[in-house]
This record gives C-alpha cells, sequence and structure tokens, in this order.
C-alpha cells in the first residue's frame, strides 16, 4: 500500500488549502482513512477521519481544534481521500500527514490513534502566515 499526499502550501490566515491523498490499494473503499498533523517540536495529532460505509453508513470524526473548519471527504472511484481546510489560522502549520486503516476493513471504524493506523503517506507541508 502506497499514499501519496499532496496539495500543501503557503497561505495566509483565513485562505484555504485542500490536500489530497491518493491510494494504492485495492480495498480502498473498505478502508478507513485519516489525516493527521505534526507541527515542529510536538507529537503528531489527530486532525479527521473518514470511515468506510461499513453498517451504520460512511462517517466522519473531526478534530475539536478544526471541526468546523475543515472537512473530509473521500472518491472511492479515484482511490482519494481529501480534507478541505477554511478558515486557515497560523497554529494550523504543520505537515500534514495521511493514513490508511487496513486492519478494519468495511467495519467503519473511526479510530484516532496513530497507532492504529497501519500506512502513512510521506507528508505535506502547510504554512499559514499571519
Amino acid at each position: 500500500v502506497q499514499l501519496q499526499a499532496s496539495g500543501g502550501g503557503l497561505v495566509q490566515a483565513g485562505g484555504s488549502l485542500r490536500l489530497s491523498c491518493a491510494a494504492s490499494v485495492r480495498t480502498f473503499s473498505g478502508v478507513t482513512m485519516a489525516w493527521f498533523r505534526q507541527a515542529p517540536g510536538k507529537e503528531r495529532e489527530f486532525v479527521g477521519a473518514i470511515s468506510s460505509r461499513g453498517g451504520r453508513g460512511e462517517r466522519t470524526a473531526t478534530a475539536d481544534s478544526v471541526k468546523g473548519r475543515f472537512t473530509m471527504s473521500r472518491d472511492n472511484a479515484k482511490n482519494t481521500v481529501y480534507l478541505q481546510m477554511n478558515s486557515l489560522k497560523p497554529e494550523d502549520t504543520a505537515v500534514y500527514f495521511c493514513a490508511a486503516d487496513t486492519q478494519t476493513l468495511y467495519l467503519g471504524s473511526l479510530r484516532r490513534n496513530p497507532t492504529d493506523y497501519n500506512y502513512w503517506g510521506q507528508g505535506t507541508l502547510v504554512t499559514v502566515s499571519s
């Protein structure tokens, strides 16, 4: 499984960016995908996750720090997950990583611990200037 994240860059506070993560996995529709971020000197933190359809339908989970500003979506036909980031703040500056949980296929899980994700992309840098 390979994950390729893209879309990072430099943006002014209040601006928007959309990150993409393309996954090379045959069972993509059954995989829970997530975004994490890591700022310099800080631990990796959960940003959001989007489940497979599972038994309860496709669901999302979002960290409180980005709720109302960031939205996750997925296109199973393109094996791609997106993170739409609006109203960006300087404190959103970090390297953003996409991750895949292939251990709970089709169960619709929404786990927030990075140790629950077994595949990771290379990261894309988002810098928000004040």
